[in-house]
């Protein structure tokens, strides 16, 4: 079911972790429709960038959630975040610095932008925070502060 012109429904439940644990990641009628909502703001991020994106989590039921090791309280849980890589665009940090320098010109809004090392997240939650954040991992925990680290 395509949620948008480069969004599948598919695409934003995949979980190899979900298969390999027999968790049913499919999502009710509510969070079909939050992706759906969702996928405007993706639909702009893979505009700006140009290129396609590659999705590494979109949503993620509470039980896959736990899985991998997510907050309780991730937007991931409620349809409205995607983890991704667009490698013909370049590293995670050059998509955050990309998206944030264009934040002005295209009027784009988020929740959450984070820089989580080999991938970025996006949020397209309705708080709409426009925070921008940078993970930092030691021994496996994540660390955030505010802003875009060097």
């Amino acid at each position: 079911m395509q949620l948008s012109p480069h969004f599948s429904l598919e695409e934003l439940t995949f979980s190899s972790t979900a298969v390999r644990l027999g968790i049913d990641n499919t999502p009710p009628p509510e969070i079909v429709a939050n992706l759906t909502q969702a996928c405007s703001l993706f639909e702009q991020v893979r505009a700006l960038l140009g290129v396609p994106m590659h999705t590494d989590s979109g949503y993620r039921c509470p039980a896959l959630n736990a899985a991998v090791g997510g907050v309780p309280t991730s937007a991931h849980t409620l349809g409205w975040a995607l983890d991704f890589t667009a490698p013909l665009f370049g590293t995670p940090l050059d998509i955050v610095r990309k998206i944030v320098a264009s934040q002005m010109a295209t009027q784009m809004k988020w929740d959450q932008l984070i820089q989580e090392g080999t991938w970025v997240h996006i949020s397209a939650a309705p708080t709409m925070r426009q925070q921008v954040l940078t993970a930092t991992f030691v021994n496996g925990e994540a660390s955030y502060q505010q802003g875009i680290a060097p």
